[in-house]
């Protein structure tokens, strides 16, 4: 095994509320048919504390994320990986996590955590302001936009977490499923998304919300081990197992199958969320520090 496959072994997901200190790397993302090959990895936040939560902005080249300060708040900051510059976006006292681009491009909508533990759906504008409040009536975890005004909602809620489906513009909230996993995503070049679905026997499986009829189907099982999923431009799907990342085609006979690395690097520890840029070409990997 090379120094690359070492350094993204013992991959496994931890909890989204654990405050582990994480690092977010950048590795070269090569993506042909069904072969996947990565290389460079290199840690974009190298310091002590909680980064984590990658996206990357669809036309420029930004990756946001949320990071946490000298006082243990999280606020949102952004990397340009053409320069190298690293710009905070939020300094408040509230706690910010998952940043997502609003339809419109003028906003990053965030989970916004108070100190009493509610956790609002809220927007910020990217010019700088106080933040539009979106959704405060459900305990949001985190979210997917399809548009402007509608998207998806994972809600923390007893007994399981729940999937809502939100229309801002019309105030209306559906539940469409329960027990769900924290990967929302959209599906490139398809007017659907993804979620993650854990079935009574505790496997995880993934699943297509038709954004247009709302229907809802399975797409297969997730990789063993893993419930953080991402989707490169030609319609393959990332996972990682604890030892390994995978790459599988929704509907191929294969299945789940390694990707190829290559290169050397330090030794990385506890891969779990991962995300692509729209060019294809760049893949964010959070880790223990």
């Amino acid at each position: 095994m090379n120094r690359l496959a070492l350094l993204l072994c013992c991959l496994f997901p931890f909890l989204a509320s654990a405050q582990a200190d994480t690092d977010i790397y950048l590795v070269d993302l090569s993506v042909k048919g069904n072969t996947v090959v990565l290389s460079n990895p290199r840690n974009i936040t190298p310091h002590k504390g909680y980064d984590n939560q990658p996206f990357f902005h669809p036309a420029l080249p930004l990756l946001y994320y949320s990071s946490s300060t000298d006082s243990s708040r999280t606020d949102l900051k952004s990397y340009n990986y053409k320069t190298a510059q690293t710009q905070q976006i939020t300094a408040t006292r509230e706690r910010e996590y998952s940043p997502l681009l609003t339809a419109d491009q003028q906003f990053l909508s965030c989970i916004i955590q108070r100190d009493n533990g509610q956790q609002d759906l809220g927007k910020y504008p990217l010019k700088g302001g106080p933040p539009i409040i979106l959704v405060d009536k459900l305990k949001v975890g985190y979210h997917v936009w399809i548009d402007q005004s509608r998207l998806l909602v994972y809600a923390l809620a007893t007994p399981s977490s729940e999937l809502h489906y939100l229309n801002l513009t019309t105030n209306s909230d559906t539940i469409i499923a329960r027990n769900i996993g924290r990967s929302l995503k959209q599906i490139p070049n398809q007017t659907a998304l993804s979620f993650l679905e854990k079935t009574p026997e505790g496997k995880w499986l993934i699943k297509r919300f038709d954004t247009n009829t709302q229907a809802i189907s399975i797409l297969g099982p997730a990789l063993e081990g893993s419930e953080d999923l991402a989707w490169t431009k030609n319609g393959l799907m990332l996972m990682s197992n604890g030892q390994q990342i995978y790459a599988c085609r929704p509907g191929h006979r294969d299945g789940w199958k390694p990707v190829k690395m290559t290169g050397t690097a330090p030794g990385l520890n506890k891969v779990s969320r991962l995300a692509i840029n729209a060019a294809n070409n760049q893949m964010a990997v959070v880790v223990s520090e």
